[in-house]
């Protein structure tokens, strides 16, 4: 069994200190135990260009066209049982790094396209995405931030796992942290991160969420877009009601919203055959006059500019 802890603060700080706490726990249930500081990598912003996913549903492995530290990041996690996974909170919300790493998983980490991808593949004679993206892995978040401006940062957190259906066990959040290392409660409750995730490892099916339940009881998540009189789950997108009884608040969903919510395979499907349409009106809108003239009108109205010697 192996556990990978990743932290993205500063070298040696409070994210470094509680991910290595954590890992600490860990090891203790029997884990073998790998770090990451995401300051010693160079990590590239997705450019949006989708040829990762065209890879995966055209039978050819789902390779990104970037060149940098990404894939040796992704194969790391891949080969781990488990992961901690310790940031900052910058605005209120995870960092851009983290958020980069979000995006770059993106469409060629998506469990849905990765199962039809590899249908493809045996289909075609083609190649196969990796197999451990596949395999079914457990995910710990810690949120380490220096006041209470912290309320998007959890749902940051879930989107990462959304993508490849990694089940989370912690989603743990550290307001008011800048002296947490001298904190000994808290420490230990970094300890016990690291306990939860190496014994929900060693059996992934009985594994649950560790957890402070949130309001919604799928995903618990506490953020949600309020619009046209119903509430939607910014994380897992369930549809449904948020009402306040007693001072407490309950999210229910119809049932019937299971087969669309964005961690589950029917809607990742559904979402799937969404993206497949629509891209093909795209490229069909891109064939036209009106869009050739538009571009060319852009294009001659203004260029983007660059600094000096680019």
């Amino acid at each position: 069994m192996k556990i990978l802890g990743i932290s993205g603060g500063m070298r040696n700080g409070s994210n470094d200190g509680l991910c290595k706490e954590a890992l600490m726990g860990a090891r203790e249930q029997g884990a073998e135990v790998e770090f990451i500081q995401l300051q010693d990598l160079h990590i590239e912003h997705c450019t949006g260009c989708t040829a990762c996913v065209q890879s995966v549903l055209g039978g050819k492995g789902g390779g990104c066209v970037l060149k940098d530290d990404f894939d040796w990041l992704l194969d790391k996690m891949l080969d781990a049982d488990g992961i901690i996974f310790a940031t900052p909170i910058f605005e209120k919300g995870a960092t851009g790094l983290f958020h980069t790493i979000t995006d770059r998983f993106g469409p060629r980490m998506d469990r849905g396209n990765n199962i039809i991808g590899t249908k493809i593949a045996q289909e075609t004679g083609g190649k196969a995405p990796d197999p451990r993206i596949l395999k079914d892995k457990v995910i710990s978040f810690m949120c380490i931030g220096g006041s209470d401006w912290t309320t998007r940062v959890q749902c940051d957190a879930g989107m990462l796992a959304l993508t490849p259906m990694w089940k989370v066990i912690d989603n743990k959040l550290f307001p008011w942290a800048l002296s947490i290392l001298v904190d000994d409660e808290r420490v230990a409750q970094a300890h016990q991160v690291g306990v939860n995730i190496a014994q929900a490892a060693q059996d992934f099916d009985k594994a649950t969420y560790q957890g402070e339940p949130g309001v919604c009881p799928h995903c618990h998540s506490r953020n949600f877009y309020l619009a046209d009189g119903e509430a939607i789950c910014c994380l897992c997108g369930a549809h449904g009601e948020v009402k306040n009884v007693d001072g407490s608040y309950t999210f229910t969903f119809p049932e019937s919203q299971m087969e669309h919510l964005h961690d589950t395979l029917p809607g990742k499907f559904h979402h799937g055959n969404d993206i497949k349409e629509n891209t093909g009106k795209k490229f069909e809108s891109m064939k036209t006059e009106k869009y050739q003239a538009r571009q060319a009108a852009y294009k001659a109205f203004i260029q983007p500019m660059k600094p000096e010697g680019k």
